[in-house]
């Protein structure tokens, strides 16, 4: 039987809709409109409903601490390390104003912090001591086809000297022997020396030239100067020897669009200092580029555009951590930017075929198995909507130990307005791997963030239908995947838009956070100019809004791989499961650190005593969160764990 409190709330309703039906008749559409929303913001606030479909909040940091947010990484000590760079804004990159905020959920504190280089469309992952490693970012923005004055483009540099490597400083003039049209080098270039070849039997056979790339300009506006063919340049101020073993080659010199270039800057972001520290420069210059962890903890440095503004051709790199510098993959292989890698367990890297953008249409898209070692690469089969692949998320789901993984939505290449309601799911320990459908999204999205929980289920929300959001196309959706059953839940919707420059991260208290989002258009008809949103929401699933959630305290601040820890929890008997999540980086719809990794335990008493993996490919050295969850399926909060 119905308790009087509940038969009062029902009756209010009820008056309420009649009332709102009333006056919409009288008054018109606006009076409607303005009843049916107070209607949706009571229903959305009542506890039922919270406790069914979770509820969203907005936060607003207070306006000197705004920033247009382009990468988020959850740090160790529970704050969120927010990163703008110039934010998308070329007039922040010509003052040279770079942001950097950290940002404290739980107490809600914000702090700026000095930013060194341009760190937008950077690369980032957690390391084994909880530092960020932060590599790459913006050299120069992108220019449009009508914005450009001068003609320009890429000169390759070749040396036939094999004794030494020569180096041209940046304003280094380049002139074609055909054209007689005069170009000018904005970068110094190092040219390596040539290399001798020898036949078989030991004799001289010829030098191959040492070849270096510099981006050059016409020195003066105007078609003009464009060159329309491939000529040989002469380089003003080499004599001699130099002048004849020393040249340039370039194709068409023009008023064409110019790409985005990249930076070859390294940093470590040391969050106890809470500031940057400078370390190694990257060999290629990137923007755009993923960094994803090895299994004896080095990162690899994988595509982006370079300081000439063209796609890294497969020259992949490794970060050491504790020498602090790069090393060249030995052989090259070509992703397109942003390309999503996970580590398994067998130490090989798993590309879903997800990625963010730039690169051509027909190469390093297609999904599979690398072995960088060897750089054998195993196509996997089965991907539909293949050619929709560019802005789709991937997520490891959870357990880890499953290795399978599900690929969302996507759209065209460059800025097709086709996208993709499908999702893929393939299972990398089958017999034969091969990808199948999933159940699909209600719209083509394109930018859907996702985000592990630690009850086993994936948060997936916002994108939007067109490229970033144009034609108002953003999507105000978010629902929760349920690995077990294959099926989603649609759960409240977000109040905020977000598509391009967006991303999500799972909290240590499970709340998710959202941030960024970069509209090309504010409007249905592409005529208003889009404004970028500074504000984060935070997403509380139905498992906050239950009677209570278990305790989880105690316990050891560091366990190693293969041993055991103790922690105390008042809800011991009624454990069920305990995640290990390793923190997020995200951005650019690419969050390859997010796993969330089964743990063997035991409960006795107020006792939880869990046992970490031994497979170091699994479990990768850092920083985790340990969760533990309930019968019900509510988590603790989170309590920090240290893998060593």
């Amino acid at each position: 039987m119905r308790d009087q409190a509940g038969l009062r709330r029902a009756r209010r309703l009820g008056v309420g809709a009649v009332v709102a039906v009333a006056l919409a008749a009288m008054n018109g559409p606006w009076l409607y409109r303005f009843g049916t929303e107070r209607y949706h913001h009571y229903k959305i606030n009542r506890p039922e409903y919270k406790a069914e479909n979770g509820h969203w909040e907005i936060v607003e940091f207070p306006e000197k601490y705004r920033q247009n947010t382009i990468h988020a990484v959850l740090l160790h000590t529970g704050k969120v390390l927010l990163v703008a760079g110039s934010g998308n804004n070329k007039k922040n990159f010509d003052a040279r104003r770079f942001d950097t905020r950290l940002w404290d959920p739980v107490k809600g504190t914000i702090k700026k912090v000095p930013t060194p280089e341009d760190l937008f469309c950077t690369g980032h992952t957690q390391l084994a001591d909880g530092k960020i490693l932060i590599a790459g970012g913006t050299k120069r923005y992108e220019k449009l086809k009508g914005d450009v004055t001068k003609a320009g483009g890429l000169m390759i540099v070749h040396n036939e000297n094999p004794d030494k490597p020569v180096t041209l400083p940046a304003g280094t003039k380049f002139t074609g022997r055909e054209n007689g049209k005069t170009f000018v080098s904005k970068d110094p270039v190092l040219v390596p020396r040539a290399k001798k070849n020898f036949d078989k039997t030991g004799r001289f056979i010829g030098n191959t030239p040492g070849l270096g790339r510099v981006y050059v300009e016409a020195q003066k506006s105007g078609a003009a100067y464009e060159t329309g063919t491939q000529d040989n340049y002469r380089i003003q101020g080499l004599t001699g020897l130099d002048a004849r073993n020393t040249y340039g080659i370039a194709e068409k010199l023009a008023l064409d669009k110019k790409d985005f270039q990249g930076i070859r800057d390294a940093y470590e972001f040391d969050p106890v200092a809470e500031k940057y520290i400078k370390v190694d420069p990257m060999h290629e210059a990137r923007w755009y580029p993923t960094l994803a962890t090895l299994s004896d903890g080095r990162i690899l440095s994988v595509s982006g555009l370079d300081d000439i503004g063209q796609l890294v051709p497969g020259k992949n790199e490794i970060y050491d951590p504790r020498t602090k510098k790069w090393s060249y993959t030995p052989k090259i292989r070509q992703f397109p930017t942003y390309p999503a890698l996970f580590l398994l367990q067998n130490g090989k890297l798993f590309y879903s075929g997800s990625n963010a953008g730039y690169g051509p249409a027909d190469k390093g898209r297609d999904p599979g198995i690398w072995d960088v070692d060897t750089n054998e690469f195993t196509k996997l089969p089965g991907l539909s909507d293949p050619d929709l692949m560019e802005t789709s998320g991937t997520v490891m789901l959870p357990p880890a130990q499953d290795e399978r993984f599900m690929v969302i939505g996507g759209g065209g290449v460059g800025e097709s307005r086709r996208s993709s309601k499908k999702t893929r799911i393939i299972d990398l320990k089958a017999e034969n791997p091969r990808f199948r459908d999933g159940p699909s999204l209600e719209k083509g999205t394109r930018y859907p963030q996702s985000s592990i929980l630690p009850d086993d289920t994936v948060l997936i929300s916002g994108g939007s239908e067109d490229y970033r959001g144009r034609s108002d196309s953003d999507i105000l959706q978010a629902r929760l995947y349920d690995p077990r059953t294959d099926t989603f839940q649609r759960v409240a919707d977000p109040l905020v838009g977000r598509n391009y420059h967006a991303g999500s991260i799972l909290l240590p208290d499970g709340r998710v956070m959202f941030f960024g989002s970069d509209s090309l258009f504010g409007d249905k008809a592409n005529t208003k100019p889009g404004k970028f949103e500074q504000r984060i929401e935070i997403y509380s699933p139905p498992y906050l809004y239950r009677d209570s959630r278990p305790s989880l305290s105690g316990g050891p601040k560091t366990i190693a791989r293969g041993a055991s820890g103790t922690f105390t929890s008042q809800h011991a008997g009624a454990i069920r499961k305990v995640r290990l999540i390793r923190p997020s980086a995200s951005t650019h719809v690419t969050d390859v650190d997010q796993r969330s990794i089964a743990l063997d335990f035991t409960a006795s008493g107020d006792r939880i005593t869990v046992t970490m993996p031994k497979n170091r490919n699994l479990v990768q050295s850092g920083w985790y969160m340990l969760f533990v969850v309930d019968d019900q399926g509510t988590p603790s909060k989170a309590q920090w764990v240290k893998v060593p």
